[in-house]
């Protein structure tokens, strides 16, 4: 049984002729009644009486119709899902991302991929860089955003690209003493109690202090950036992280830049060289649109992986 010999039947029940049916479908009425007695056999049973008042479905008929058009809607269905998915419009797509990343640049880039992919499934999940790295490359992730690119077995089967450029400031509460100051030097800071995210320590802040980080082992350990700032504020001491925190909207802080001028590791985005995922691919697209740049980073990355997923120009 094909799709066809359910619009053969449709078509004769509407028209409860066989040569106005056959006319609607374009083809000759002997096909229609061959195609037709054959559908019936098929079945086992009678699908239509031939009367003098025309040709009329049969109660095994009647049941048989009503199925053929659930099952014709379910098959024009399942071409249009197969077209949205080919075309990345459904799917799910699993996000892992620093919390810094959510000032800029992820809340333009994720706000208009939900405003254009409503139907995609955002699994969102804030992790440190190393701990998304590495869900990347068990494939527990399809796009991680940290901070530097990504270290370790595997690195080198993804493709990662810089979304974000910051270096080093700190944030004090309105009541500091170095409240209203344009900078701070790395001597001053190393007399201050510090508060800094574990990554941070780990990744990048101790080569700040050079050769004697000993201001960093009484640090106050911090979640995240908004965790930072806001400790800060209740003068728990001075908080350090990257420039892109200055986007925080708080009028209890204060943001000093730290010289010497010290650049933070990159914000990046990593995804499998392998992942040829249309949503993937249409993630990537709205990436290219929001963030400066991206777009011809990301094709010089993809140039040199032929096998990997192609973002939409």
């Amino acid at each position: 049984m094909e799709a066809r010999h359910l619009r053969y039947a449709l078509a004769l029940a509407e028209h409860q002729h066989f040569g106005r049916a056959a006319a609607s479908l374009g083809i000759a009425q002997p096909p229609l009644s061959t195609q037709i007695a054959a559908l019936e056999r098929e079945v086992g049973e009678r699908l239509f009486d031939r009367t003098s008042r025309g040709v009329l479905p049969t109660a095994a008929g009647e049941a048989f119709l009503a199925r053929a058009r659930t099952a014709l809607a379910e098959m024009r269905l399942a071409g249009i899902d197969a077209g949205r998915a080919a075309r990345g419009e459904t799917g799910r797509l699993r996000i892992g991302f620093t919390g810094s990343a959510l000032l800029d640049p992820l809340p333009g880039v994720l706000g208009r991929f939900r405003r254009t992919h409503p139907a995609v499934r955002l699994a969102l999940q804030e992790l440190d860089s190393p701990t998304a790295a590495a869900a990347l490359l068990a494939g527990e992730l399809d796009v991680a955003v940290g901070r530097g690119s990504p270290r370790g077995a595997g690195a080198e089967n993804l493709v990662t690209v810089p979304i974000g450029a910051d270096h080093l400031v700190a944030v004090v509460s309105v009541a500091h003493p170095y409240a209203g100051l344009p900078s701070i030097d790395l001597e001053q800071l190393a007399q201050e109690h510090l508060i800094a995210s574990p990554d941070a320590v780990s990744s990048y802040l101790r080569p700040a202090f050079g050769p004697d980080p000993a201001a960093l082992d009484g640090a106050t350990m911090a979640r995240d950036i908004h965790t930072i700032a806001g400790l800060a504020a209740c003068c728990a001491g001075v908080g350090l992280g990257p420039d892109r925190m200055r986007l925080i909207a708080r009028n209890d802080i204060w943001f000093c830049d730290v010289t010497p001028r010290f650049r933070l590791p990159d914000l990046q985005m990593s995804f499998r060289v392998t992942d040829r995922s249309p949503v993937l691919a249409s993630f990537l697209s709205v990436v290219r649109r929001n963030c400066a740049d991206v777009g011809s980073r990301l094709d010089d990355l993809l140039a040199r992986h032929p096998s990997a997923v192609a973002a939409e120009g």
